[in-house]
């Protein structure tokens, strides 16, 4: 296999004509990357043309794709201004229609898989990525067919936790095939760049990435994919929310008012797009003591079950500060995985069948559990 390299690729791009001249020269190709016969980049185009612009970005697709060296090719369209070139409408009960989540024209659609759990926070640094991981595992262990998307485009983190290397494959030659790691299958930006590059995308950029990681990735038969989504409520969130058939949605905080605060918009996105929120997860809830067992409360404690009530939500349990933990994590083997018999993992299988059974009921009626609100 010859390397492939930018210039190579600029080459090929001079043969995608946008009207009466190429996107290179109209100075349309942005944010170029390689990462081992891995290749993505942005074409930028005006919003009000983002619609229409799908053919010119699977046309600059298939041409990099058909390069020697090429085993990927991942391209988004993004605007400079305005309306995100993908983006669906925000609708609510104030006007407009609005539909179920994952149901408009946008819809991203993955027949195989039963159901689609979105695991958010509404701020980063709460420990939802090992919260994720760890549920995912808890499911898989209770013999269900499990997938996980790192949908956190800027900071992938699920090859690290899943001890996951190396980079997906194509065999079918249209879509990339989904890594695996502990009998989960897995999809992250972490793979198709290297680990210390950061992701520098405008948000239509990422939540086009997303969108392809979903749609152009060959999933197979799953009983649930798990969404480790990126942490706030950005456009990349939403987008998320309003596209992809969401079974149910899962708060992650930790017990502290600020982070409450952020938790409570989070879920209140959620709802705004009729999202089921299956409940809310205290993480980080008590400090155990390795050596005297005593028990410090160093964010606060029962925040997050006090906030659900408020909220009127489900409060799914709470699981411990534990170096344990974050060690397992850092090393690829989650503590579900590594010490099922410990305190920890208990708390994680617990969670992961009530979230499981909540799940079933909501594919069983085929309707919402979220309460009908007004967002003003």
């Amino acid at each position: 296999m010859s390397g492939i390299n930018e210039a190579k690729i600029v080459e090929a791009l001079k043969g995608v004509m946008d009207g009466d001249q190429d996107i290179v020269a109209k100075g349309m190709v942005s944010e170029l990357q390689i990462k081992d016969g891995h290749v993505a980049f942005a074409i930028e185009v005006e919003a009000e043309r983002g619609p229409k612009m799908e053919p010119l970005r699977k046309q600059a697709e298939k041409t990099v794709h058909a390069l020697d060296g090429v085993l990927s090719a991942t391209v988004v369209l993004t605007a400079e201004r305005g309306q995100p070139a993908n983006s669906a409408p925000v609708h609510n009960q104030q006007g407009g229609e609005k539909h179920p989540a994952g149901t408009g024209p946008d819809a991203i659609l993955m027949p195989g898989v039963k159901s689609i759990i979105a695991i958010a926070s509404g701020k980063g640094g709460v420990g939802k990525s090992t919260t994720s991981v760890n549920l995912a595992l808890a499911l898989a262990a209770d013999g269900l067919k499990v997938g996980i998307l790192d949908a956190d485009i800027y900071g992938p983190s699920m090859p690290r936790m899943l001890g996951i290397s190396g980079q997906p494959a194509s065999s079918d030659g249209k879509n990339l095939d989904p890594m695996e790691g502990h009998g989960v299958k897995c999809m992250s930006m972490g793979f198709l760049i290297e680990e210390e590059t950061p992701v520098i995308w405008r948000g239509p950029m990422a939540q086009t990435a997303l969108q392809q990681m979903m749609r152009d990735v060959n999933w197979g038969d799953l009983d649930v994919l798990v969404v480790d989504m990126p942490p706030g409520t950005g456009d990349v969130q939403l987008t998320m929310a309003q596209q992809v058939p969401l079974t149910g949605a899962v708060i992650v905080s930790t017990p502290q008012d600020i982070a409450l605060a952020d938790a409570r918009r989070g879920l209140n996105m959620f709802r705004k797009v009729n999202v089921p929120v299956f409940g809310i997860i205290e993480n980080m809830s008590y400090f155990a003591c390795p050596h005297c067992g005593e028990h410090s409360n160093i964010f606060s404690h029962g925040g997050a079950k006090a906030e659900a009530e408020l909220l009127s939500t489900d409060f799914l349990g709470e699981v411990p500060l534990a170096i344990d933990i974050r060690e397992t994590s850092d090393s690829g083997h989650p503590i579900v995985l590594s010490q099922p018999d410990s305190e920890h993992a208990k708390a994680y299988r617990a969670i992961a069948a009530t979230i499981w059974k909540k799940t079933e009921r909501a594919l069983a009626s085929g309707e919402s559990e979220a309460p009908r609100i007004v967002m003003n």
